[in-house]
């Protein structure tokens, strides 16, 4: 992977682990549903009129957004609402990786080399290592995990309409397509959470939810999911998928620092048998070929 591409990873990840912080200073101030419908708002306007329509078949582009934009976070949000740990989501939610190579190697036909196998593996470790700690320390409702493992479900499915779209302006997928769930969002949030409610919750509009929303739709969606969208089109899914394990070492790390949940030394140490899976799985033939020439 090129450098130019490697900074592109880190920059995502970083913005993806704040998100989870964000989310849970969000669902304190409005219910989930209807955080969701401002944030892909916020998304969609007024880049739909700074940048072109994508030249993609408008059958793709729902498909998209309803996996990655609305599936994702309506049972994401629902999910840290219901008391879901912002941390141990930022962790369960990474099952995407897993889900998401399982559908690949079905629809694709994809194949692992033994260095993404060997770092997948040794990744997969260090979660389950760090679900084991976790939930030894924070209280995590069944219905919580449930439902971030449902929106696992559908960031994995959305990968794979991702990688069928193939190449294209990355900005103008993501702010089209965020046009889509304002939708299902707004008709969801009024059924299930009132009109009351909503109009209770914007009535009172703060600076801090002005700047979570503004968090979620600028920095979450628009740089973070374009980041994602170029990544999946320029390389093997199998390379790009696991990448955001390294998300739940960001988000466990500011949801101790910002949310006071604590961060175990088992937590620690699974969080870095994760990062030395993802160095193995992204950068396996480079180190072989480092050690090859120290020899």
């Amino acid at each position: 992977m090129p450098l130019l591409d490697r900074l592109a990873a880190l920059l995502l990840v970083t913005v993806w682990g704040l998100n989870f912080v964000a989310i849970r200073l969000g669902v304190d101030d409005v219910p989930p549903l209807l955080l969701g419908a401002l944030r892909f708002l916020f998304v969609a306007f007024p880049a739909v009129l700074l940048v072109p329509r994508p030249q993609v078949p408008l059958r793709l582009v729902a498909a998209y957004a309803l996996t990655i934009g609305f599936g994702q976070f309506a049972f994401l949000f629902s999910a840290i609402h219901a008391g879901m740990p912002a941390g141990l989501a930022s962790l369960v939610l990474q099952a995407q990786a897993f889900m998401t190579l399982a559908l690949s190697a079905v629809v694709f036909g994809e194949r692992m080399q033994a260095h993404n196998f060997a770092g997948i593996l040794i990744a997969l470790a260090g979660l389950v290592g760090l679900v084991v700690a976790s939930t030894g320390g924070q209280a995590a409702t069944l219905p919580g995990f449930a439902l971030t493992l449902c929106a696992a479900l559908c960031w994995a499915t959305g990968n794979v309409v991702n990688k069928a779209i193939g190449p294209t302006r990355a900005l103008s997928l993501i702010a089209w397509s965020a046009i889509v769930p304002v939708v299902p969002f707004l008709l969801a949030s009024l059924v299930l959470e009132g009109g009351p409610r909503i109009a209770s919750s914007l009535a009172h509009p703060t600076l801090k939810l002005a700047g979570v929303v503004a968090f979620l739709s600028l920095g979450a969606s628009l740089v973070g999911y374009s980041l994602w969208a170029w990544l999946i089109a320029r390389h093997s899914i199998w390379k790009v998928a696991p990448l955001p394990l390294m998300v739940p070492i960001v988000g466990m790390g500011s949801a101790w620092l910002l949310l006071g949940e604590k961060l175990t030394l088992p937590q620690v140490l699974a969080s870095g048998a994760v990062l030395v899976g993802l160095v193995v799985n992204s950068f396996g033939p480079d180190v072989l070929r480092l050690v090859r020439r120290m020899r």
